[in-house]
């Protein structure tokens, strides 16, 4: 008889998903993130989804993104249809779209009614001059707050890096169209990410 038992399997413990609890939490969530989002959005909602709420990893949140970037329409009415999708269907779908669009179209048309009267003063401009300046920062620091996620892209930091590059030449300096950007760039991206998947995938002694 052995002196001591065995000690039991040890498992690893399950990944607990964070995630909205009811279509009703899709549609106040995406109505405060909107209401939050003066100026471009993508600073909030990364902070909203991916810091504050935990519903995507940093990672998750760069691919999402990146297929809303792509798609026709908003990037962040994109990934609200995505997201409501993923947790409700149809259903949380229609109410994350709602949460984003509603509020705001009423805001926006009040401020529309408002902004007529006064879109010549100079102290207008200004400030909106003011606040586009300010969107700028934010998207930018989003920006390098998620780089540190392309360090495990599957195409590799420097892929990544001189991918960023180009299409920053080609959009702001060489002024080329966003859509053959998306052809050119994004689709020499796809191809190495599909290369670089294959290689993960194959057995060992195999290229």
């Amino acid at each position: 008889m052995p002196l001591h038992a065995p000690s039991p399997l040890k498992t690893a413990p399950a990944v607990i998903r964070h995630g909205p609890s009811s279509s009703a939490d899709l549609f106040w969530s995406f109505t405060r993130l909107a209401l939050q989002g003066f100026g471009g959005v993508l600073a909030i909602v990364q902070h909203e989804l991916v810091e504050k709420k935990q519903w995507l990893t940093r990672e998750e949140f760069i691919e999402d993104w990146a297929v809303a970037q792509i798609l026709p329409g908003p990037n962040v009415v994109n990934l609200s249809l995505m997201i409501g999708d993923r947790y409700f269907g149809l259903r949380g779908a229609l109410m994350a779209l709602a949460g984003m669009l509603s509020f705001p179209l009423l805001i926006v048309l009040a401020l529309a009614a408002i902004f007529s009267g006064i879109s010549d003063s100079p102290g207008v401009q200004g400030a909106l001059r003011g606040m586009g300046a300010v969107a700028a920062g934010l998207i930018a620091a989003t920006g390098i707050k998620l780089i540190a996620a392309l360090k495990t892209n599957v195409m590799g930091s420097l892929v990544c890096t001189v991918l960023a590059v180009l299409t920053f030449v080609a959009v702001a300096w060489l002024r080329i169209p966003l859509v053959w950007v998306l052809l050119g760039v994004g689709g020499l991206a796809c191809v190495w990410a599909y290369r670089q998947l294959g290689r993960a995938g194959a057995p060992e002694g195999r290229t």
